[in-house]
Order: structure tokens, then C-alpha cells, then sequence
């Protein structure tokens, strides 16, 4: 039995369906989390005859008539899947917003469960809903349930319900006066008059609310606060420094020590067992390039952990919507759309599902240019750059990772503002939100998204990352002979002579040497292998001291084993942040730009943002540090330059076909 769980976003569903089928998909309080659909067998617990049920959860909609290319996917799948069930969802603190889809979903002709969800929350302000009125006005069944609840959740009675009415296949469609299918706009709006009278009706008959909706409730009272236009802003910003103390600073490295310890104790029973008489080139590799490479990587593990903790509380109180509703005066004033801080925000997680978020935006160029500068924001994969350079060079002051994320957001703003000149599309955009009501996160949930998390970071470490240094270690080892090169030669393998051409540019930005040049290169595979290639070229295998939460011999040693300054570091940091993504999220940028020369230009575009934006903070920090210019200030001048022009170039050019399609607009007029 093929079982379809629709219902408008923010209502629970993906609470719901992780529920039923006991997996773990991300659930955000905020619309746009699932943007593809995704299917599970419903578990042992809510199945005891063992049924054949495979459960889809479906992209939330509020209309059959899809609007984004999520509400596609749910239209699409309803329509030519022909689902045995469908279980609605339905938010039962604001049912006359939710039952306009479910009338539509009744239509259909396929049976229809209703899970009226969130009751819990219904329950605490006092309002009741006459669940025997609704589900006869409906003409299907209701059933009460509270998706977030371990027990006495109505989960038992919803899937016997459905059961029930799959078998028997009984459907009955309520009369609510639309007589066929709408053709034209006129029809169109005399079905959705009667729709909405329906409704009306119903909710009058079977709800009972104790506050009146024109009574300002505590939580309105709070986002006149929390989220003003002008306070706002502030507010964010202390909350995110407080996140990045608490996880760099304060939380973090206490749970860090304990996991470094336990990676030393990996690295010294290895090299124990290996003794001193087994051939250095093999110890190198598993020492140095696996254990030390991939442990450097895992060792900022506690770090990230407490960061995406803290990020999944805010977002499971509700604070996270709350900022994109903050920022949305902003991104409509730069040409993106208020929905567009919504895949952003999921990027700091992962910028693949972050990219993927961005077809919940209706604009084709909006969406597109929100996917091209979503990957700006630094991701988790970056955190573990982040935490070395700030660890070593910074002392591990918490404003620079905090001020990393900000400078991400003012990257984005300018990048739109260009991007919006170069394409010559300066059509307004709306943005509706339905605020979600303001809770207690769940630590539970919140440990599990983090556990996730954590998961794909270990089993990226254990992959991808393995692989990348161990190829590094062997392509350090030897020289182009395969002879093993000389303790005082690294220059002369093949790492070096391939990354050394490359370093060459790099020298405007304060890190030409050969080792940060491979390590950006292998950071294309996956930024995480940043951190790893620089342990293996610097052969600082004993990644992390215990005490410092820094490479061991403390930050002073390590930035002198490094041989760059303090702003180049940060040159170095902001290069690999704002330039191209790894490969993994360029393809789910191919996907979602649906355009090889939107994908090319993205890719030319972040290089050269993040060649320039590093070019400017090694030149000007030199110059404000040290009173002179840095080292290839003209070389690395000219080529700005070049970038700069052909970039004011296609501004230009947009400018000039925006103009001739206003003039022939007008002249059709």
C-alpha cells in the first residue's frame, strides 16, 4: 500500500513521517526543508500485521496548483503515482489556512486520512476542535495526533485508519459546490469564492478559540522585538557570537580534549605496533597520511558538534524564521528574494541540501542567483578551517568565525547587486512566511540532527578524505623517478612541482608556497581536506595538542612552521571560503541553475571573488600592520584588475538590454 503524506509546509509532516517509518530526515521549523520527495516502510511498532505500506513524504504545499517546483513535486506525484491513501496533514493551531488543500486533495477521488497535528499546542491555548464535526463535514476520517510525542501520540489509531480505509477504498468527496474542473480565470475564482465559503463554514461549526486572533498574544509581543527592523539586526548578532564562544571557545574545546586524546592513543598504538623497523615510506603513509591527516580533520569534530547543536536549539525554537524575516528588507533591496536566507541558512550545515532549497523560490533568476551564492556562506566542511587559523594564528578569539559567517552575508549582498546589474532583471519580488509559533526546542532532537551530521562528517573523513591524503602523502613521498625524495628536499616531489606553478599566483595573496597551493587545490574535493592537506605537507602529524586545542608546539611554532604572517593566514581563510564549493555542491548547483552558462559563470564568478577578496585583505592588512604593500602587489593588482573590468563589463551589458527591453516594453504599450 502506497501512502502519501501531503500537507502545507511547517505543519509537522516531516516530524510526522520520521515518526511512522522511525527514520531521521532534517526537520526545520520553517517552510522548504523537504524539497524533493522521500519514502520509508512504516515501522514495526505502528505495523503489526505487517502490512506492505511504503510511506512518501511529499514537499509541503498549500495548493494543488503548484507555485515553486516543490509544490510540483507534490502535485505530480498525487496526481500520475495514484497513492492507495493520502494522509493530510493538518496543522490543527490554524485549520482554516490548512483545509483550503485539503478540499483540493478530497477531489481527487482518492481516500483521505486527516492527521490534525499539533494538537498538543491547540490544547494549551485553550482551543478545542470537534474532531466527529470535522471529519463528517469532511466526509473522511480525523484522527488527533502529536507527531513530536514518544507515546500517547495517535500514531496507532492514524495508520489503522488508514489501513482501514485502503482496503476498503471507501471515498466520499463533501459537497462544497464546485461543480467541475476551472478552464478559465473567471471559473477559477468562483470556485475558489465557494472554497473558501466552505471553510469557512466548517471551521466556524467545529472550532472554539479561546483567545480571540485580534489579541496581541506574548509572542507577538516578542517579535516585535526579536524580530524589528532595526533591533533585529543587533540581536542576531549577538547570538551568533555567542554560539561561536560557546562552541570554539567555551563548550567545545573542553569535549575536544577528550576526543584528541583518543586520537593520540590511535596514532601511538599504530605507530607501536609498527616498531621501528618497518620501511618509513609505509609508516609515513599510514602515520602521516592517514591517521595524522585524517585525525587532524575529525579532531575539530567536537567543535563542529556543538556549533550545529546550538544552530538546530534556534532553529527548533523558531528564532531561525523569525531572522529570515529580518533580512528580507535587504535581499528584495539587492534583487533576491526573502525565501532566499532560507537556503542560505541551511548551507551553514551542508551546502548541497542548501542549493537544493532554492527551488522553494518562484523567480527563475532569484533561484538561480540565490544558488549560485548560497555556497558563500561557510558550511560545515569549512568549520574545520575556520578552527585552525583561528586556533593558531588568532588564539582562538571567537569573532573570527562569527565574523567569517557575517562577511559571507556582505559577500552575498554585493554579489547580488551585480548579479542582478549582469543578467538586467529588476523585477520586485514578495515574500510570504507563516511564522511558526515560538517553543521550547527539543534536545532531542536537536542531538539527533547533530548525530547526523556528525555522521556524514565521519564517513566523508573516513572516504573521500583518506583517499585525498593518502594520494597526497604518496605524491609527496616520491620524486617523478619514484624515488623516495630527500629528508631536506620536499620541493622536489611530485606534489611540489605540480602545486608549485599555482603557488606562483597565489603570491599577491600572502601564501605562495607550494603546500597551501595543493592543499586549496584538494579542497575542491572537499574543503574539509583543507585541514588535512596542510598536516600532511607540513608533516605535523600529531595534529592537535590537547591542552591549547592547537597544533602541537603551540600557535607561535606552528605559524612559523606555517612561514606566513597573521594576515596572510587570514588571506589564506577567506581564499578557501569564498571560492568555488566542493565538487559535490557544484553538482547540486548544475542541478538547480539547469543552465551550463549559469553554471560556468558561477564557478568564474566565486573564484574570482574569493581571488580578490583575499588580494584585498592581505594587501590592505599588510599595509595597515606593517606600513608597506605586500609581496606581488602589482602582479596580483593587474589581475584583479582584468577580473574587476570584465566583470563591469557584463554589468554594462545587462544594463544596456534592460534598457531595450523597458523601450520595447513601452512601445507594445
Amino acid at each position: 500500500m502506497k501512502i502519501a503524506l501531503a500537507g502545507n509546509p511547517n505543519s509537522g509532516k516531516t516530524t510526522l513521517f520520521n515518526a511512522i517509518t522511525g527514520q531521521i530526515e532534517h526537520v526545520g521549523n520553517w517552510s522548504g526543508v523537504t524539497v524533493e520527495k522521500k519514502e520509508g516502510d512504516v515501522k514495526q511498532s505502528l505495523n503489526p500485521r505487517n502490512e506492505d505500506l511504503v510511506v512518501v513524504d511529499l514537499p509541503g504545499a498549500y495548493s494543488m496548483s503548484p507555485y515553486t517546483s516543490e509544490e510540483s513535486v507534490t502535485r505530480d506525484f498525487v496526481q500520475n503515482e495514484n497513492p492507495d491513501v493520502i494522509i493530510n496533514i493538518v496543522d490543527s493551531t490554524n485549520i482554516s489556512r490548512s483545509l483550503y488543500f485539503t478540499t483540493q486533495l478530497l477531489e481527487l477521488g482518492i481516500p483521505v486520512v486527516i492527521a490534525l497535528n499539533k494538537s498538543d499546542l491547540t490544547d494549551k491555548k485553550g482551543n478545542t476542535i470537534d474532531v466527529p464535526a470535522l471529519s463528517d463535514a469532511l466526509k473522511c476520517p480525523v484522527i488527533v495526533t502529536v507527531a513530536t510525542k514518544s507515546a500517547d501520540n495517535g500514531l496507532l489509531e492514524l495508520m489503522d485508519a488508514v489501513i482501514a480505509l485502503g482496503k476498503s477504498n471507501k471515498k466520499q468527496i463533501p459537497n462544497i459546490g464546485v461543480a467541475k474542473k476551472a478552464s478559465t480565470k473567471e471559473e477559477f475564482e468562483k470556485a475558489d469564492k465557494k472554497r473558501y465559503a466552505f471553510i469557512n463554514d466548517v471551521v466556524t461549526d467545529v472550532e472554539r478559540r479561546k483567545i480571540s486572533s485580534e489579541k496581541q498574544t506574548l509572542q507577538d509581543k516578542a517579535d516585535r522585538i526579536i524580530a524589528h527592523k532595526w533591533l533585529g539586526i543587533p540581536i542576531f548578532v549577538v547570538i551568533i557570537w555567542l554560539v561561536f564562544s560557546i562552541s570554539q571557545t567555551w563548550v567545545g574545546p573542553l569535549f575536544a580534549d577528550i576526543f584528541v586524546g583518543w586520537i593520540d592513543k590511535v596514532y601511538e598504538g599504530v605507530a607501536s605496533l609498527l616498531g621501528e623497523n618497518v620501511n618509513p615510506v609505509v609508516a609515513a603513509l599510514l602515520l602521516d597520511g592517514i591517521i595524522g591527516g585524517v585525525g587532524a580533520v575529525i579532531g575539530f569534530l567536537p567543535l563542529i558538534m556543538v556549533l550545529f547543536f546550538c544552530l538546530a536549539l534556534l532553529e527548533d525554537s523558531g528564532y531561525m524564521a523569525r531572522v529570515a524575516i529580518v533580512l528580507d528588507r535587504f535581499f528584495k533591496k539587492v534583487g533576491l528574494s526573502g525565501r532566499s536566507i532560507i537556503p542560505m541558512i541551511i548551507g551553514t550545515g551542508c551546502g548541497i541540501p542548501g542549493v537544493m532549497a532554492t527551488r522553494t523560490i518562484k523567480n527563475e533568476r532569484q533561484r538561480r542567483t540565490t544558488a549560485m551564492l548560497t555556497p558563500f556562506m561557510p558550511c560545515g566542511a569549512k568549520l574545520p578551517i575556520i578552527a585552525l587559523f583561528a586556533g593558531v594564528f588568532f588564539n582562538d578569539n571567537s569573532w573570527v568565525g562569527t565574523s567569517m559567517y557575517f562577511l559571507g552575508i556582505i559577500v552575498i549582498i554585493m554579489s547580488a547587486l551585480i548579479i542582478r546589474r549582469i543578467t538586467g532583471d529588476y523585477s520586485k519580488s514578495y515574500f510570504i512566511m507563516e511564522l511558526p509559533e515560538y517553543r521550547w526546542p527539543s534536545l532531542k532532537r536537536a542531538a539527533i540532527s547533530v548525530l547526523m551530521r556528525a555522521k556524514a562528517f565521519i564517513v566523508k573523513a573516513g572516504t573521500i578524505i583518506l583517499v585525498c591524503n593518502a594520494v597526497v602523502q604518496i605524491l609527496q613521498t616520491f620524486n617523478w623517478q619514484f624515488q623516495v625524495v630527500a629528508e631536506n628536499a620536499p620541493q622536489t616531489s611530485i606534489l611540489a612541482s605540480i602545486a608549485s606553478p599555482l603557488a606562483v599566483l597565489f603570491i599577491p595573496l600572502g601564501f605562495g608556497l607550494w603546500q597551501f597551493a595543493a592543499a586549496a587545490v584538494t579542497g575542491f574535493i572537499a574543503k574539509e581536506n583543507v585541514v588535512g592537506t596542510l598536516a600532511v605537507c607540513f608533516s605535523i602529524t600529531n595534529f592537535i595538542d590537547v591542552e591549547e586545542l592547537a597544533l602541537v608546539g603551540g600557535s607561535a611554532e606552528v605559524s612559523a612552521i606555517f612561514g606566513i604572517s597573521a594576515v596572510a593566514a587570514l588571506s589564506y581563510l577567506v581564499f578557501n571560503l569564498f571560492t568555488p564549493p566542493c565538487f559535490a555542491a557544484i553538482g547540486a548547483m548544475r542541478s538547480e541553475l539547469e543552465s551550463s552558462k549559469w553554471l560556468w559563470g558561477a564557478v568564474g564568478f566565486q573564484m574570482g571573488m574569493g581571488y580578490t577578496i583575499a588580494f584585498l585583505v592581505y594587501q590592505v592588512g599588510t599595509l595597515i600592520t606593517t606600513g608597506t604593500l605586500g609581496e606581488g602587489f602589482i602582479g596580483g593588482l593587474i589581475a584583479v584588475a582584468i577580473i574587476v573590468g570584465y566583470v563591469v563589463y557584463l554589468m554594462r551589458k545587462g544594463s544596456k538590454s534592460a534598457q531595450i527591453s523597458a523601450g520595447m516594453q513601452s512601445v507594445k504599450v
